[in-house]
């Protein structure tokens, strides 16, 4: 008996041992981001305890129990860091109708909209939908109320445009709304309106959203905190051990704390709240980690400045290539808020030391944020770090400004493939659009900037928005601005090293260093090795958080 309960100790601390035991990655390339050149990496309790060779790391697991991990010629490289996205907005999505066009849905015309929508099971009080493209429907339009009546006239039906700045209600979701003939525009918003009749047709444009979102159903705290699992699987099968949740409102950091406290956050969760959507004088919404914090933080602030390009809402310094149908040829955008909110608002975060991060697409608002920051900094009220998000069309007399008033521009590089057609052809015309996320014009003034996929705009594939970054091909297999193509390895620093540096955690994240965290990712090839063009069929094999395996194919 005493014998047997010897043999189960030791056994339990075998085990023990073993799932705690150091990991040796070895017999493959080795990008540590850092310059510096490694045969094997050893992680250890979470952290990189050594970089260099292979002879050193043997010596080194001499010492302690190491499990040995043989890379057989793939890749280990830096877990991949978003540097904007919604984690909140997407994890909503896994509760919509995916309405969006190839290659990230089926949707080519309004008629299999509405099918689409029409065939949502389980019907509830409302139907939504997400991911609905203009630019590559057939008939080249967005859907009307008219439209979605055809889904139901009983129910209210929503959808969402693919760039999340506008959205379609049929006639009993504009009614629960509250939108009428007689409803005025908001400041920063636009409902649209038929031409003969005067009706709202359904499409809302910006903070004129706000009416549809007071209204909107969410799911239970449960059915959330049941979809992180899936949630996070879905953006570590793409290299990504950071997440960022851009305009996070209260019950999004509401549900990321408790989901936190319980253990369910398998990646890092860096949120931004929405300054619009949250009271930042509450204590529990302010920038900053708590003693409970884990994998959850408050990064800082999130402003907007203006809308989307694809859908014709940013805020330009000229007029639109070919305006809406309901704007004249001078059509520019417009702000969502006017100089003195913006700077206003501003100055209060950088008073209390925060970190704002603000959503740019136009020049004209890139103007804007760059003029009330260069203001602040004469005032004496001034952050670094400040992040232009998308910065679309910024121009390069801007972006020479930029590292004086330590602006991090994070590009929205991924545009030049989904909607680079449409921005040569429609939004921009030739001239303009040919600089969308202009990263070389970054690079040529020192410039560290990031690059990122705004998910659920646009999936989080990592490989994808690295080729997009040295390719900038569009859809149709043409190249939209050949100069501003980034090589593999920039591409590669804006998803690691830079983009820890945008959200200040360059001491722990983006290089495989020692002490830093072992968030690890592991392709089938070596980026840096093949050509370009082959960077879209990278395969991520498996994905670490701090040592543990989150995610292998």
């Amino acid at each position: 008996m005493k014998r047997a309960v010897l043999i189960s100790s030791l056994l339990a601390g075998l085990s023990a041992s073993n799932a705690h035991a150091a990991t040796l990655f070895h017999g493959g390339s080795i990008i540590t981001m850092d310059n510096n050149k490694a045969e094997a990496v050893i992680s250890d309790a979470g952290k990189i305890q050594y970089v260099g060779p292979l002879i050193g790391a043997k010596a080194w697991c001499k010492q302690q129990q190491c499990t040995n991990y043989d890379l057989k010629g793939r890749s280990l490289l830096p877990g991949f860091i978003d540097a904007h996205g919604h984690y909140s907005i997407t994890l909503d999505y896994l509760f919509y109708k995916n309405v969006a066009s190839p290659p990230v849905g089926a949707i080519n015309t309004i008629d299999e909209l509405v099918n689409e929508l029409a065939e949502t099971p389980a019907r509830k009080s409302w139907i939504l939908g997400a991911g609905y493209d203009d630019s590559l429907l057939a008939a080249q339009r967005h859907p009307t109320r008219w439209d979605l009546d055809r889904v139901s006239k009983d129910q209210p039906v929503f959808i969402k445009h693919v760039s999340g700045h506008l959205g379609v209600c049929n006639s009993k979701c504009l009614e629960i709304a509250g939108i009428t003939k007689d409803s005025k525009d908001p400041e920063g918003g636009h409902i649209q309106r038929d031409k003969k009749s005067g009706l709202p047709n359904g499409v809302i444009e910006e903070k004129a959203l706000d009416f549809v979102y007071k209204k909107l159903p969410k799911p239970s705290k449960s059915e959330q905190l049941k979809k992180l699992a899936q949630l996070d699987q879905y953006y570590a099968q793409y290299g990504l051990t950071t997440i960022q949740d851009g305009a996070a409102n209260p019950a999004g950091i509401d549900l990321l704390r408790e989901a936190d406290a319980k253990g369910l956050l398998s990646l890092d969760v860096i949120a931004y709240p929405y300054d619009n959507w949250t009271d930042l004088s509450l204590k529990q919404y302010q920038p900053g980690r708590t003693p409970e914090d884990k994998r959850f933080r408050i990064a800082g602030v999130k402003m907007v400045l203006d809308g989307s390009p694809q859908g014709k809402t940013a805020w330009l310094s000229h007029p639109y290539h070919e305006p809406p149908a309901n704007q004249d040829s001078d059509y520019r955008g417009y702000a969502t808020q006017n100089d003195a909110e913006v700077k206003a608002r501003l100055k209060s975060y950088y008073d209390k030391g925060w970190q704002v991060i603000l959503h740019a697409n136009g020049d004209a608002a890139a103007e804007q944020m760059l003029d009330t920051i260069a203001a602040l900094k004469e005032q004496g009220s001034h952050q670094p770090d400040s992040v232009m998000i998308h910065a679309q069309t910024v121009r390069d007399d801007q972006l020479k400004r930029m590292p004086e008033l330590a602006v991090i521009p994070s590009f929205f590089v991924a545009h030049t493939f989904y909607w680079g057609d449409w921005h040569r052809d429609s939004v921009l015309g030739k001239t303009r659009a040919k600089r969308i996320s202009p990263l070389q014009s970054a690079s040529s003034v020192g410039i560290a900037y990031t690059i990122h996929n705004d998910t659920p705009i646009v999936p989080p594939d990592m490989p994808l928005l690295l080729w997009t970054a040295t390719q900038r091909q569009t859809r149709s297999g043409k190249t939209l601005g050949k100069d501003q193509q980034a090589s593999t390895y920039q591409a590669l620093q804006a998803i690691t090293i830079n983009a820890a540096k945008q959200h200040r955690e360059a001491s722990y994240k983006g290089t495989i260093t020692v002490g830093k965290l072992a968030d690890l990712v592991i392709l089938d090839r070596n980026p840096l090795n093949v050509s370009s063009l082959a960077l879209k069929d990278l395969k991520v094999l498996e994905t670490f958080k701090e040592g543990r395996s989150v995610y292998r194919r």
